[in-house]
């Protein structure tokens, strides 16, 4: 069973800004805004450390995770949960940095994070269970954001 279907890779490709839940060593909540959520197997996710101490320090007392990346406009997307590890093996962290930078990425890279993802759960807008179509929902999000 593949967790992470081409469905949601197309998605992931799309959506260029996700948020990162950690914990901190004394139990507070953390989350963190990052643009380079990929899939990298049908089962991790990876993301890059470029401007993320406290992510990072949370993750090495405690490597559970949640992940979630959501289309604005269609206020639709996925919920990621699993478990962390931040890549030591230096030919793991060249290949996907490598991919990093064959889209674009320019900015310094710390390290980079391999999340094995336990679960993964779609998530809509209650503006859905209203009877509201996609189309109606992303016409009011662009209607909105287009007036700022």
């Amino acid at each position: 069973m593949y967790l992470i279907s081409e469905e949601i890779n197309a998605f992931l490709d799309l959506q260029k800004l996700g948020y990162v839940a950690t914990v901190t060593s004394d139990g507070k909540p953390n989350i963190s805004p990052k643009g380079t959520i990929i899939k990298w197997t049908d089962e991790t996710l990876a993301f890059a450390d470029i401007r993320s101490p406290d992510t990072m320090k949370n993750l090495q007392s405690n490597p559970n995770i949640e992940i979630n990346v959501i289309d604005p406009l269609l206020r639709k997307g996925y919920l990621f949960q699993g478990e962390a590890q931040i890549i030591e093996d230096k030919s793991q962290f060249d290949e996907i940095l490598n991919h990093y930078r064959s889209r674009g990425v320019k900015s310094p890279i710390n390290s980079i994070v391999l999340v094995r993802v336990s679960s993964v759960s779609e998530v809509t807008s209650p503006l859905y269970d209203l009877g509201a179509t996609e189309d109606e929902i992303k016409s009011k999000w662009k209607k909105h954001f287009e007036s700022l």
